[in-house]
């Protein structure tokens, strides 16, 4: 290292030493509380979004929400009662959320996980361990939309994770209101502590208020559990057996005219998934012949970067949990660069995102004492002539202090021919507090990994990192710097880029009004991506400076940024077809960018966007328009389009990709979603259809269809391929 990054390095420390000291401090002074009611013998509750039953009388309910928007600490203008009791098998929450103007009420959405950014919605998290660190997030809209999140001791979020729980709602002369079940069998929980872990969160969409019980500030908010109150009161309640049996029944017909299979294939298959509680806090999974048929298909993008794209991970098996093996190289608030030790995409999917046959599948999620615990193996079988792989990822967290944790990561990924295993090792630290200076938060991150070599490389696998942040309002810092070896090569992650050490100071501010008529927050940034060779020679320098963000108190915004790049190629860059950047030249160039969008709450929302100005050796125009239409409850049209124009030097080019995504949302357990998509550079046109019907909470059937046409300029469309499969999956639990 440099002689500042030495400097750097040892400031953070200190820091780090300082923050410990804070992060053991007393947190559960001002504290509120509620308590769960039991049931008494013969008392049920009838799920129907009507708080009529007895025992909701008896439950005194946990109000007196206070706005985190728009003025924050201010008491909410409409009123939110939350009740709860229990039963020796379930937990009920009754929500009753008062509101002026009932008619104002919003509720577009009904599909089960989709986003309620249209809707007025209510909000909660549990926190089962009272550790303050995990837990569950849990959402209903005024339609009946459900959605569930697992949240990881970093606040970051598994939408994927679909608990089996229920929730009925209604529309009522005073607003809104809701009943909801959650069995206990649903959840991981301590069985002894003394309380639980409990915050609300509503939004009232038209006045674009949020409200919390608890961590209002700014730099707080639902998910930092160290914000939570305490739900005392639930004792004698059990998880069952911890075993949950889920066979699936599968059925396909494909044909793919691009290969010569004209004639249809029928084919009929089973799997099993079973899940057992090894500890109310260790949960195990076997999953035999895995298939994924139900997943939704990837975006289709356009790349103008000379690095590979990144496709996030889609498939049940591998998100669920997923957070246990979260290495801290991959999370944070970059994304074009992040190092990914372990990226679950390369087990099962070919590079081209061909699906490969999985025999089965072992995994072991949870906590043992103060440890996280991450365990996988996975066996791929033969797949065009590759005799498949045995996959094994160890990964393992020491809990430390309130919100720290030191851990250490382990990947193989040994070929069942010939060849010899690949290993990936690492070790990572975070140490996190949100009593800084009283109630500022502070992270500090350092990673380092290894990878081993491929046949004739030596040396230079190591890759590493450091980020110190303060993401606090209305000011934001950061820094962070990471360093890649020419051959860190993760044989089961994914990195864009290696051979080079990157440098990223960032700095936000949001100048927030309460006073003013329409402005709510204007924000301004400023953040430097400078990236060096092993050498310290300059290869990339982006000044990406926020002019301006501004959002009123309608959602509405509007926003301008400058980027000055530095480009210097180590090789030559083909960025279309035949379109050659020379290796070794450098260009200096400057891009301008405009947003504006309107807020999701309306009928039609529109999100534009324009870029231009210089680009390499020539110049660049991109246009792009995102459109949601929500003509009624159910009904959710989105649409976007992106073009770019590139005149180059040495050739010109156009890129386009048009993306529409029409969905019937019939209920929140009946729903058609469909997603139709181009792109230029393919001349792929696709689509999926998705049906899904949740029969019960944890039984769904799928219907998916899914068809690829290519484009031939002189032929037009014709079909590479289609597939329809048919899946059934049951939930047996005891």
């Amino acid at each position: 290292m440099s002689g500042i990054l030495r400097v750097l390095f040892l400031l953070s420390i200190a820091i780090a030493d300082t923050c410990i000291g804070w992060a053991q401090a007393d947190l559960n002074n001002g504290r509120r509380t509620m308590r769960a009611v039991a049931l008494a013998p013969g008392e049920r509750i009838e799920l129907d979004g009507i708080l009529d039953e007895d025992v909701w009388r008896r439950a005194q309910p946990a109000t007196d929400f206070i706005q985190q928007e728009p003025i924050n600490g201010a008491a909410a203008t409409e009123r939110t009662e939350v009740r709860i009791v229990y039963t020796p098998d379930r937990l009920y929450l009754g929500v009753l959320c008062f509101d002026s103007d009932p008619d104002g009420v919003l509720g577009f959405v009904k599909r089960r996980d989709e986003f309620l950014g249209s809707d007025d919605r209510f909000l909660w998290v549990l926190d089962p361990f009272l550790e303050e660190r995990a837990g569950y997030r849990f959402g209903i809209s005024p339609a009946g939309a459900m959605i569930d999140t697992l949240l990881d001791s970093t606040g970051r979020g598994n939408r994927e994770w679909d608990g089996i729980w229920r929730a009925e709602v209604r529309r009522t002369d005073i607003g809104w209101q809701a009943e909801i079940e959650i069995p206990f069998q649903t959840l991981n929980f301590d069985p002894n502590a003394p309380a639980w872990g409990i915050n609300f969160q509503r939004t009232v969409r038209r006045k674009s208020e949020e409200t919390l019980w608890m961590g209002y500030a700014r730099n707080q908010g639902l998910t930092r559990m160290t914000n939570t109150g305490r739900l005392e009161g639930i004792e004698e309640v059990n998880q069952g057996r911890g075993v949950e049996i889920k066979p699936y029944l599968l059925g396909t017909a494909s044909t793919s005219p691009r290969t010569g299979q004209e004639e249809a294939v029928y084919q009929g298959d089973t799997g099993l998934d079973v899940f057992y509680n090894l500890t109310p806090q260790l949960r195990a999974n076997f999953t035999l012949n895995t298939d994924f048929a139900q997943t939704e298909v990837d975006d289709q993008l356009v790349n103008l970067t000379r690095f590979p794209l990144f496709f996030g991970e889609k498939r049940e098996f591998f998100l669920e949990g997923s957070s246990f093996f979260d290495f801290i190289s991959n999370v944070g608030f970059e994304s074009e660069l992040r190092v990914y030790p372990f990226f679950s995409r390369r087990i099962g999917l070919s590079d081209d995102r061909e699906a490969q046959k999985i025999d089965f599948g072992t995994r072991l999620t949870g906590q043992a004492g103060a440890h996280d615990i991450g365990f996988l193996h996975v066996r791929t079988g033969e797949h065009r002539g590759d005799a498949g792989d045995d996959f094994t990822v160890a990964r393992l967290k020491r809990r430390m202090f309130t919100q720290s944790y030191i851990g250490g990561l382990l990947t193989r990924r040994g070929p069942r021919g010939p060849g010899d295993a690949r290993y990936t090792m690492g070790l990572d630290a975070l140490i996190a507090t949100s009593t800084l200076f009283g109630s500022q938060n502070l992270e500090w991150r350092m990673w380092m990994l290894s990878a081993s070599n491929r046949p004739g490389e030596s040396g230079d696998r190591l890759a590493y990192g450091m980020d110190l942040d303060l993401p606090n309002d209305p000011l934001e810092v950061s820094f962070g710097f990471r360093g890649v070896g020419r051959n860190f090569d993760p044989d089961v992650g994914f990195v864009a880029r290696t051979g080079y050490r990157r440098y990223s100071p960032r700095v936000e501010y949001a100048l927030r009004t309460e006073t003013h008529p329409w402005i709510r927050s204007l924000e301004f940034g400023m953040d430097l991506d400078w990236q060096t060779d092993q050498q310290d020679s300059l290869l990339t320098r982006i000044f990406d400076f926020t002019v301006f963000q501004l959002q009123t108190h309608s959602e509405d915004g509007v926003s301008m940024q400058v980027t000055p790049t530095f480009e210097r190629l180590e090789e030559d860059f083909e960025i279309n077809d035949g379109i050659v950047l020379p290796g070794g030249a450098e260009y200096n160039f400057t891009s301008y960018r405009i947003e504006m969008e309107t807020a999701e709450r309306r009928l039609v929302d529109v999100e534009v966007g324009y870029e231009f100005g210089n680009f390499f050796s020539g110049t660049r125009q991109e246009y792009d328009v995102e459109m949601g239409i929500r003509p009624r409850a159910g009904l959710v049209v989105n649409a976007e389009i992106e073009w770019n124009w590139v005149n180059l030097a040495e050739g010109k080019f156009q890129t386009r990709v048009y993306r529409l995504a029409p969905e019937w949302q019939f209920s929140p357990w009946v729903s058609l979603v469909n997603l139709f998509q181009y792109d230029s550079e393919s001349r792929i046109l696709g689509w999926q259809g998705r049906f899904r019907w949740i029969l019960e909470p944890g039984n769904d059937l799928y219907f998916v269809y899914t068809h690829n046409w290519r484009e031939y300029l002189d032929l037009g469309f014709r079909t590479e391929n289609r597939r329809a499969a048919t899946k059934f999956i049951y939930t047996y639990r005891f």
